[in-house]
């Protein structure tokens, strides 16, 4: 592995990029038919929470991608020289709806990269805004925080897991199979092999099966809470703990608080908590 050196990664802040897209219902339904809708948004009719996600993918050319899948860093993204990478989490404020068919334009910012030391060796964060106008008036801001870190030392023990909050009022299990997570990344674009490649995620990056995607979950969730609070969404802000893995069940649960909105959270079968999320709507 490189040296980190901070100085050269703190170059990037600052660093701004703008893509367009079209919200295209026939992605739209791919993705409802993929998340298993039997009825997908028509055109004029709101996107659910979390499926602009979808968009604003780049495909970069199969020679500029890196052995893990994503293109090689060094473009908009800084060139962090740590094999494993994944969603910390995010926060989404939704200030207006997100119409299927409407033209999208997304402008981004690199906000902070930080290097940091934790118990399994160096880890770099780096924080992006987003800003997503929709036909020219801004309809969502967002935070996104990717974490990169070393690659597990052989024999090295599991990291421990934090237990799943009691008190659930809602609950509703999933199972994230390989085929999901399949087309998940095939709509988003996502060439990331430890969502779909099993010998590439068991032999090189450690891991004991297909990882769940941070961004699924975070969009499961979403739609959990806005179903039973009966309310759109107004903001939405979560942190992933520890991954989850195609075929084993998924908890997906939440309750309101005291204060207002709500808490949700997605669990192992074991009870170990993976994604944790506050809701206001």
């Amino acid at each position: 592995m490189s040296e980190i050196d901070a100085a050269l990664l703190q170059g990037w802040i600052g660093r701004r990029e703008t893509r367009t897209d079209l919200c295209d219902a026939r992605r739209v339904a791919d993705l409802a038919a993929t998340l298993d809708r039997d009825t997908p948004p028509l055109p004029g009719a709101t996107l659910p929470p979390g499926w602009h996600w979808m968009f604003f993918n780049a495909m970069a050319p199969a020679r500029e991608l890196g052995p893990d899948g994503h293109p090689r860093r060094g473009g908009f993204l800084p060139p962090v020289p740590l094999p494993r990478r994944m969603w910390a989490g995010g926060r989404l404020d939704f200030h207006a709806p997100i119409q299927v068919g409407a033209t999208l334009r997304r402008e981004s910012e690199i906000a902070a990269v930080d290097v940091k030391q934790g118990r399994s060796g160096a880890m770099v964060f780096v924080r992006v805004r987003h800003a997503v106008h929709v036909d020219g008036a801004l309809a969502l801001t967002e935070t996104h925080d990717i974490v990169y870190r070393a690659a597990p030392a052989p024999g090295a023990p599991t990291p421990p897991v934090e237990p799943a909050p009691t008190g659930a009022v809602w609950r509703q299990d999933v199972v994230a199979d390989a085929m999901l997570l399949f087309r998940y990344s095939a709509l988003t674009a996502n060439g990331h092999r430890i969502h779909y490649d099993h010998p590439y995620v068991t032999e090189v990056e450690g891991y004991p099966g297909l990882v769940v995607h941070g961004p699924l979950t975070a969009t499961l969730l979403m739609a959990l809470a806005e179903t039973r609070m009966e309310r759109s969404l107004r903001s939405f802000s979560f942190r992933n703990r520890a991954p989850l893995f195609a075929g084993a069940p998924i908890s997906l649960a939440g309750a309101p608080r005291p204060e207002g909105g709500a808490r949700v959270w997605a669990a192992t079968r074991d009870g170990a908590l993976a994604t944790e999320a506050t809701v206001e709507a």
